[in-house]
């Protein structure tokens, strides 16, 4: 094992500690960081139109501030866009993480504080290395490089002073990393943070596979390409005969659930190992902590104050959060968060789980605006991936993409759910492929299966299987392609059914 690779694995073991700390005490660290926060904020605009000086406990605080959408937020965000300050939060904020969330032409701009990137979004970095080690005490991932695939930023128009900045959340985290974290990545940042994709993922091709890269950090949807594409280019059967080190892959944004398959073929090996992480624009909220458990430990000490919303009271007028100790094990909750960088009771859009409350343990289950409950079928995003990879699994199929919708009854029709997949290896019959997975949901989902039975409310599902590069160019047509953008799994309407099928007529 190397000088380095011994050196940094024993100071990454030293946060264990800390991390401790919050999973024995967890209620006690987010009251304190809750009145860190109010007390922080007291004298910003928002601070000011709120009370927060007279703000004591946590019951004062909900009382007083609602729980905000984007929407709601936008004009303060819109205010620090054009360079105010003492908004939202007191300390300047020159960057702002760029979300789309979905395909949606709307984007999303997130504050990010110095604090942000320091407390929340760096220390969860560290963090992954260190539980990543403490799991793995022999790792050699320091021996080599990091390749991490990112997105791009640009100067923020809106600004007079032209001191401010906006892109997706990899490329103000890799522009913003101290010198010393340059002789572990690759490629050069000049490479990482290019916007266009298409010229991007052939620069990083050329630039990395010549490297030891040890470990790999991004969306599976974009790996999945640069993989390929590196394969292709060296003539190799697969990644290893380019990177025989390669020991770890941490992903993020999408469920890996539907890659792992894919990944598996693209890296045969027993050894090999994937870490999920849940990193958004807002924060970095959960890090897989335990071998064979692809669960997230919430962290707590990162500058967030979570809340949660049971998802059947999300559409009420004034939908009741419940605090971090108030959680029930195995319910849907829409996930609201307070932090460092001003978003107060910020609806974030996804929907969490908790696995574990000893310590407080969760899976991501979909998104508050991703699912399918057109005839009170309530199909969650978590429940349409784990039937996609178990029909997968069971017929040989594997996919890079999909997207399903609903079909609205009429006159003469009863209801369903379409399907768009995207097949890497397509199964040997598509009927057989349909059954399975209508068998996989039912078993997964109750009220689907209630709605399905006897075909009195829902009808079969229907699937189109489309060609390699659909959704690749669906995306391009977005101009969503790269970084945290991703394919709506589920949506409640057809407006993104509707949007590639007629691509495809074309």
């Amino acid at each position: 094992m190397g000088l380095i690779n011994s050196i940094l694995t024993w100071i990454m073991k030293k946060r264990i500690h800390q991390i401790e700390l919050f999973m024995k005490y967890p209620n006690e660290v987010q009251e304190e960081w809750l009145r860190k926060l109010v007390r922080a904020a007291r004298h910003t605009e928002f601070g000011k139109k709120y009370h927060f000086v007279s703000v004591e406990n946590y019951s004062q605080f909900a009382e007083r501030v609602p729980v905000h959408t984007y929407e709601q937020l936008l004009p303060f965000i819109e205010r620090h866009m054009r360079g105010e300050q003492n908004v939202l939060w007191p300390s300047e904020i020159r960057w702002f993480s760029k979300s789309s969330g979905t395909t949606n032409a709307r984007s999303k701009f997130i504050p990010v504080s110095p604090e942000a990137l320091e407390e929340c979004h760096f220390k969860g970095g560290k963090d992954l290395l260190s539980i990543y080690v403490n799991n793995f005490p022999d790792t050699r991932i320091f021996d080599g490089k990091n390749l991490a695939v990112g997105g791009s930023h640009q100067l923020n128009e809106n600004d007079p002073s032209a001191s401010s900045y906006y892109g997706d959340v990899s490329a103000v985290i890799m522009q913003n990393l101290p010198v010393w974290a340059e002789f572990i990545r690759t490629p050069k940042l000049e490479t990482a943070l290019l916007g266009n994709w298409e010229e991007k993922i052939e620069r990083l091709a050329k630039e990395t596979m010549r490297e030891n890269v040890t470990s790999i950090a991004g969306v599976p949807t974009w790996t999945v390409l640069l993989i390929q594409r590196i394969t292709e280019m060296a003539r190799a059967r697969n990644i290893l005969e380019v990177w025989p080190n390669l020991e770890v892959f941490f992903h993020g944004a999408v469920s890996f659930t539907p890659y792992r398959r894919v990944f598996e073929e693209l890296i045969p090996s027993p050894a090999m190992n994937y870490w999920e992480i849940y990193n958004a624009s807002e924060g970095f909220f959960g890090i897989q902590d335990r071998r064979g458990s692809s669960d997230m430990l919430l962290m707590l000490d990162y500058g967030i104050f979570y809340e949660f919303i049971p998802l059947e009271e999300l559409n009420n007028e004034t939908p009741r959060a419940v605090p971090l100790g108030e959680v029930q094990l195995n319910r849907n909750y829409a996930m609201v968060i307070t932090t460092n960088a001003g978003l107060w009771r910020y609806l974030i859009g996804d929907t969490v789980r908790f696995t574990s409350t000893q310590p407080y343990r969760i899976r991501i289950s979909g998104r508050t605006r991703h699912f399918i409950n057109v005839f009170g079928e309530e199909l969650m995003v978590e429940n349409a991936e784990a039937a996609i990879a178990r029909t997968c699994q069971l017929t040989g199929a594997a996919i890079d993409n999909f997207t399903a919708g609903p079909v609205y009854l009429d006159a003469h029709h009863k209801g369903g759910h379409e399907w768009i997949i995207e097949f890497t290896r397509a199964p040997a019959s598509l009927d057989e492929f349909t059954r399975i997975l209508d068998e996989s949901l039912r078993q997964l989902n109750s009220d689907y299966d209630a709605k399905r039975s006897h075909d009195l409310a829902l009808a079969p599902p229907r699937i189109h299987s489309v060609e390699p590069g659909t959704f690749y160019n669906w995306l391009k047509s977005k101009n969503k392609l790269g970084g945290q953008n991703k394919v709506p799994r589920l949506c409640n309407t057809r407006e993104y059914l509707d949007d590639i099928l007629a691509m495809l007529k074309q």
